[in-house]
């Protein structure tokens, strides 16, 4: 008899816990299991992906309205006598627009998103919820399951998350699985009650697909000019990404006389502000938002250097898939880049300042032979990760305590 899963997340919309979640369900064993899944919002760029044999769960018709801009949805709550749920909503508006920390924001609302959904009826074997907060509160909270298991994808001390608050539903947990080992040792250290939970599940990539998906363009996706330097970066538009350093470092480039496009695949709540700090730089012709792309792969094998400037991650996705088509990398020197990348083997790391990224993209594009040098060893790199199912599958069985 197969087992019955449930993953929980907030959408599909964007970003690489989204593009992880999709690439572990591609590989599940659906002879096994039955999967389901529960998303908060069922738009988005991956909802494409989603294997056939997944079964989708609707919205709640509460949540649905509490999902609503603030009038319409207390309009029809108190039209349908629901006054506590016409108070949580106007209350996590208040807290919406008077929080300024995003992830304690989020965790504080999930008092009142929760008022707006009803234990799910179905029972099932494991629930997962596979992103940090709210899908873990909601795995834990509103879903009936004789195995709970709670996953974080990125560095947990940088998201400035209230740990009195998560405590209490790691506890409810029977795993908490997260992306690198050294974000296990992040939990195990701000949670050393729990840390007998903590395993490591690294993000599921095939170089198979993404190869075969970088072919499915072949044309110029740059439209490239003689002798420009193409650089791009993936990722969604947040302060933790840290575009303002790479808006700088482009400035620099070009200030030396370095004919740059940097495109950037990523969609969020920056896009104004960058949108304005790329127009005050006079850099419209040289930094480039592109948007959502549901394929970055053509972008990426074209491009002549990948880079990222974030201040912090788990494990990106997005640099696993550069080193997979081979690209000259060059990242900053978050807590967990040492485990993306061997230092002057595979890329180069770089301090966390706008002229160290210049300096190392200006190293990496000049010395053809330290490229040729890296895309060798990546070309010898087992860089597939398809077997870390396997790791799920040891918790959904019980093999590992």
């Amino acid at each position: 008899m197969k087992k019955s899963l449930l993953f929980v997340m907030p959408s599909l919309a964007s970003g690489g816990g989204e593009r992880s979640l999709v690439n572990l369900l591609s590989q599940m064993d659906y002879s096994q299991y039955e999967v389901d899944l529960f998303l908060f919002n069922h738009e988005g760029l991956f909802m494409e992906y989603v294997p056939k044999e997944v079964t989708i769960l609707p919205i709640p018709e509460s949540y649905q309205l509490f999902a609503q801009p603030l009038g319409p949805s207390v309009w029809s709550f108190l039209m349908q006598g629901r006054l506590p749920l016409a108070y949580s909503r106007l209350m996590f508006s208040l807290k919406n627009r008077y929080s300024r920390n995003l992830s304690t924001r989020e965790q504080y609302n999930w008092r009142y998103i929760s008022s707006s959904i009803d234990l799910l009826q179905k029972k099932y074997d494991t629930a997962i919820g596979f992103l940090e907060k709210t899908s873990t509160y909601f795995c834990v909270e509103k879903v009936q399951a004789g195995r709970k298991i709670g996953w974080v994808h990125i560095d947990y001390d940088e998201l400035g998350m209230d740990p009195d608050f998560d405590i209490v539903y790691f506890e409810q947990l029977d795993h908490i699985v997260t992306v690198s080992e050294e974000c296990a040792a992040i939990l195990k250290k701000r949670f050393p009650s729990q840390q007998h939970k903590v395993n490591v599940i690294h993000n599921i990539v095939s170089p198979a697909v993404i190869h075969h998906m970088a072919e499915e363009n072949r044309s110029d996706v740059y439209n490239r000019k003689e002798d420009e330097l193409i650089i791009l970066t993936v990722g969604r538009l947040h302060p933790q990404k840290g575009y303002e350093l790479a808006i700088e470092a482009c400035k620099i480039l070009v200030g030396q006389g370095y004919n740059v496009r940097w495109h950037v695949i990523g969609e969020g709540a920056e896009r104004a502000r960058l949108t304005e700090l790329i127009k005050v730089n006079r850099l419209e012709n040289h930094f480039i938002l592109l948007g959502l792309k549901s394929n970055p792969y053509p972008y990426i094998k074209q491009a002549d250097l990948y880079v990222q400037t974030s201040r912090f991650e788990g494990k990106s996705i997005a640099i696993d898939e550069a080193k997979i088509l081979k690209k000259p990398i060059v990242i900053t020197r978050f807590s967990t880049a040492a485990d993306q990348i061997r230092e002057g083997l595979e890329g180069l790391i770089v301090d966390m300042q706008a002229s160290s990224v210049a300096q190392g993209i200006e190293k990496l594009f000049r010395d053809r032979g330290l490229q040729r040098k890296m895309a060798d060893q990546l070309a010898q790199a087992r860089l597939g990760t398809e077997d870390e199912i396997y790791q799920l599958y040891s918790l959904l069985q019980g093999e590992v305590s």
